[in-house]
Order: C-alpha cells, then sequence, then structure tokens
C-alpha cells in the first residue's frame, strides 16, 4: 500500500490484503442504498443504485459514462464502485456496508454459454415497454428471453425496465 499527503493528512491509496481477497456484492449494497433501482434519482444528491454524490462519481471516473451515476448502466455504476472501494473499502457506505450478504462467497460455477448475438443496434425503453412488446416489434428470435440474456449487465429483471434506459438488440 502506498501513501501520499494532502493537504488534509495522509491518504492511503490501494486495497489491504482482506480488501483485494472479498468480493462485493454490489446487488446487496444497492437493495440497501436504493431498493435496488440503479436509475434512481431522488432529488437527495446522490444518484443511482449505489447512491453517488455527483462530485465522488466524476472524481472516480464516473463523467466518462454519465454525468450522474443514475444516468449510466448498472456495470458501469459497478465499475467505478469497484474503483472507489480499492481506494476506501466500504467505508463510502457506512450503513449499508455492515449488512450481512454485503461480501460475497466465492465458488466456482460453470456458466452456460449464451447463443444471442447482439445486432449491433440499440433500443431507448419507453413508457409502456415491455421486453417482449420490443422483441415482437423488432423481430428478435427467442423473444424477450433473448433480449434479457443480451442485455443483463444493464437490467436488473426482465419485468423491471424503466424508460430512458439503453438495451442491445
Amino acid at each position: 500500500m502506498t501513501a501520499s499527503v494532502t493537504g488534509a493528512g495522509i491518504m492511503l491509496v490501494g486495497a489491504t490484503p482482506a480488501q483485494a481477497a472479498r468480493q462485493v456484492n454490489w446487488d446487496v449494497l444497492a437493495k440497501c442504498e436504493s431498493g435496488g433501482r440503479w436509475h434512481i434519482n431522488t432529488g437527495n444528491g446522490y444518484y443511482g443504485g449505489l447512491q453517488f454524490s455527483r462530485s465522488t462519481w466524476l472524481a472516480n471516473g464516473g463523467g466518462k459514462y454519465a454525468p450522474t451515476a443514475n444516468r449510466a448502466t448498472k456495470a458501469e455504476q459497478i465499475k467505478i464502485a469497484e474503483k472507489l472501494y480499492k481506494k476506501r473499502g466500504l467505508k463510502p457506505w457506512p450503513t449499508c456496508g455492515k449488512k450481512p450478504g454485503v461480501y460475497k462467497t466465492t465458488k466456482t460455477v460453470k456458466k452456460k454459454k449464451s447463443t444471442a448475438k447482439a445486432t449491433g443496434k440499440t433500443y431507448v425503453i419507453r413508457s409502456g415497454d415491455t421486453l417482449a412488446k420490443i422483441a415482437k416489434r423488432y423481430h428478435v428470435k427467442g423473444g424477450w428471453r433473448t433480449l434479457y440474456n443480451l442485455n443483463k449487465d444493464r437490467l436488473d429483471s426482465p419485468s423491471l425496465i424503466f424508460p430512458g434506459q439503453r438495451i442491445r438488440l
């Protein structure tokens, strides 16, 4: 671990061995922080599933994805959270970071390879849309299941989509 001196004192940089060995279950943390709603903006100054302040989001590179976390995908929010976690552990989430289940138990699971292939096109969800309606409209082979599999990194559930979200077709 390295340390650098700042005007406010010493700032430690880098993950401790204990942090490096643990994996955070970001879904559990988001469930506590925002009810698991990755695109939330309640007007309280914190945004997205992990409730980033705008300054924390931008300071950790989130600006390359969106101006605030609620406008980024779940995967993009997690990338920034992992970057922040390497620097500060779970300190940015003082209450929810202490909840049971925040750390994953690691086990090897062999995943089935998805045969779904994206067309390279995207679609912005509108009010009243469902994955089934979108799949039918764009003649997606395999229907809503294929759309969900193509967008698992962006969607928490096939039945939970929000206007403004961008999905792959």
